[in-house]
């Protein structure tokens, strides 16, 4: 028995490494592994094994890509003038998934948080500067989170690409549409003012 217990806590501290996953979820989760068939539990480790050894980087936008380059980047329909830059891989797939732009994309690999100890040469902005430089964009999309450190990441980013004659945006923020004023933040409130558009 110790030793069932011994590999049923090893795998409950496997999982309690998960982002988002405490002590109490990571043993629901072992426990619920010891349930279901063999073949499904065995099914999700292959899983992860395959993630592991067949994803990684796409050479030209750093998007997840099980080949050298992404479906995105390898899509001839998409628009090539048009490139938006978001912090992670998850980023771009809530874009992508919404339809409203069909351009390209790079991937920065995280944001500018000096107090985390991440500078701009442990992103991939010399790979978008050199993609911007090489490319006869229209129109550069920041998408970075609208926080300090995304904002900050896409202001540095803003200044190394001024040299260029391409147009820099930055996503709209502000009100949702059916929400009420007075529950609204302060800062939520202020990018809505300062975005304010023609009625």
């Amino acid at each position: 028995m110790p030793e069932i217990a011994g590999s049923v806590n090893d795998l409950v501290e496997q999982l309690g490494r998960l982002p988002g996953i405490g002590k109490k979820s990571a043993e629901r989760l072992a426990y619920h592994l010891l349930r279901v068939p063999k073949s499904e539990a065995l099914g999700l480790s292959d899983a992860i094994r395959r993630v592991r050894e067949n994803v990684h980087y796409c050479s030209v936008c750093f998007n997840l890509a099980e080949s050298d380059q992404c479906a995105i980047c390898l899509d001839p329909r998409r628009d090539q003038t048009r490139i938006c830059v978001v912090e992670q891989p998850r980023d771009l797939m809530s874009l992508d998934q919404s339809g409203a732009y069909r351009g390209l994309y790079h991937v920065l690999l995280g944001r500018i948080a000096p107090l985390d100890g991440i500078g701009p040469d442990q992103l991939t902005i010399d790979a978008l500067v050199q993609r911007v430089h090489e490319g006869s964009f229209v129109e550069v999309i920041m998408a970075t989170n609208p926080t300090v450190e995304g904002d900050g990441t896409a202001l540095y980013i803003s200044n190394l690409l001024s040299d260029y004659a391409v147009p820099i945006t930055r996503l709209a923020r502000g009100i949702t549409a059916g929400s009420v004023l007075e529950y609204a933040n302060k800062e939520i409130l202020a990018d809505a003012l300062q975005g304010r558009q023609k009625f």
